[in-house]
C-alpha cells in the first residue's frame, strides 16, 4: 500500500504477521489503560505543563501560572461553593 510506510509489508511471513498483531494489540491495551486512568500530566513543547483528561483539550499553563492558580485554590473553592445554584456540572 502506497503512502503507509510502516502500516503494511509486502511479503511478511505469517510468523512476522502474528507478531506484528501481538504487537498492536498490546500497545492498544496500554493506550486504552492509560486513557481510563483519568488525569494525566505532561511537559508541554514550550515548556509548560499540560494536564490531559479534563475536556476535549489539555489545558496548559507555565509553572508560575500553575503556582499562582494553586495558591488560589481555597478562593476557587469557596467561589464554586457561593455560586453552586448558577454553576453546571459536566455529566
Amino acid at each position: 500500500m502506497a503512502g503507509r510506510a510502516g502500516c503494511y509489508r509486502v511479503g511478511m511471513s505469517d510468523d512476522e504477521m502474528q507478531q506484528e498483531l501481538e504487537r498492536l494489540r498490546a500497545e492498544n491495551a496500554r493506550l486504552k489503560k492509560t486513557a481510563s486512568k483519568g488525569v494525566s500530566l505532561k511537559i508541554s513543547e514550550k515548556g509548560g505543563v499540560s494536564v490531559y483528561g479534563l475536556g476535549r483539550f489539555p489545558v496548559t499553563l507555565y509553572k508560575e501560572q500553575w503556582t499562582k492558580l494553586l495558591d488560589m485554590a481555597d478562593d476557587i473553592r469557596a467561589f464554586i461553593r457561593d455560586n453552586e445554584s448558577s454553576l453546571k456540572a459536566k455529566e
